[in-house]
């Protein structure tokens, strides 16, 4: 009889295990960073500190290297709610044309003063004009400054760029800015391009030294120009339908935590770039520093562009730099 009683009490204890197995809410956070990228290292701390802080009332599983699809695809899958945060960048100017403000090149001189914009610029004007689209952004990382990267040979000037076919990321400022540069530039997942490199599809990219490095790019490009063209954020960015349907509590926890993990973003991304670089540096690809002031001249053209075409970025753009120290 006692068994019994304890084969009972067995079967209720794993039967509540189960159903509490059950009612434990899974967050999937898609991000198309590889291992070892700031978009890797962001994602996984972001998951830690919220895992600990939930207490089994929901957990963030994190998926990279584009498993759940490239930016596009995971903006369209926050919107069907079958995932839960994405962290887009350049992407975010096909979702709002006035996300296209951080596309205009050399407007973010660094860190401090994107924690300015932020303040003054992504939370009034931008985050509130993804809303209508389904989506909503609790916190802002980082992606990066950008670099060319190429197989061609270094660049200095704008002019360098003549006819150099170049991926870009799925955002068309970023294309109209490298056409004025005289590039022959065109969008690609992320995913895809170290392929494209490696077989003369593209003969250039663009990104951090953290997505050139963790996505292997050094292994095939020989160049690398330290333009710092652009310096891109990234919006940790959620379904609002998805987002509205989960308990306060557990809404709390994520977005002060997507907030708080900011600080470790920015020391992260400062720590790598030093270290990346010389790295990069090490496998053998030449490293040049370009006149960016021909740069700067040579982007007015999108600035004016960005400005007549976008209502309302002219004012918002003014605002950015005004902000700079």
């Amino acid at each position: 009889m006692k068994s019994l009683h304890t084969f009972c009490v067995t079967l209720l204890i794993a039967a509540f295990s189960a159903s509490s197995a059950l009612a434990q809410i899974e967050l999937k956070f898609g991000h198309v960073g590889n291992p070892g990228s700031l978009f890797a290292k962001s994602a996984e701390e972001f998951a830690k500190r919220a895992n600990d802080k939930l207490g089994g009332k929901a957990k963030v599983v994190v998926f990279g290297s584009s498993q759940l699809g490239g930016d596009k695809e995971l903006m369209q899958k926050l919107k069907l709610g079958t995932v839960d945060f994405a962290l887009p960048s350049t992407v975010m100017s096909s979702e709002s044309d006035l996300f296209g403000i951080f596309e205009m090149p050399y407007l973010v001189k660094d860190r401090n003063h994107m924690k300015a914009i932020e303040k003054a610029v992504v939370w009034p004007s931008l985050a509130p004009s993804v809303e209508p689209k389904g989506l909503k952004i609790i916190a802002v990382w980082e992606n990066g400054y950008r670099h060319i990267t190429n197989n061609k040979h270094p660049i200095n000037v704008p002019k360098d760029l003549d006819g150099i076919k170049l991926r870009t990321p799925e955002g068309k400022w970023r294309v109209k800015m490298f056409q004025a540069y005289g590039a022959n530039p065109s969008p690609m997942k992320f995913s895809e391009v170290f392929t494209a490199l490696k077989t003369g599809v593209f003969d250039g990219q663009e990104n951090p030294f953290s997505q050139i490095f963790s996505a292997k790019f050094h292994e095939v490009q020989k160049y690398l120009s330290l333009t710092g063209h652009v310096y891109t954020p990234a919006y940790v960015t959620v379904g609002a339908k998805r987002w509205a349907g989960l308990p306060a509590d557990v809404r709390k926890i994520l977005e002060d935590t997507a907030k708080e993990t900011q600080e470790f973003v920015y020391a992260t991304a400062t720590k790598d770039e030093g270290e990346l670089l010389e790295k990069i540096k090490a496998a053998g690809v030449q490293v040049n520093e370009p006149d960016k002031a021909a740069f700067v001249k040579a982007s007015a053209a999108v600035y004016e562009e960005f400005g007549k075409s976008v209502k309302g970025s002219k004012a918002l753009i003014d605002k950015a730099l005004s902000l700079a120290k």
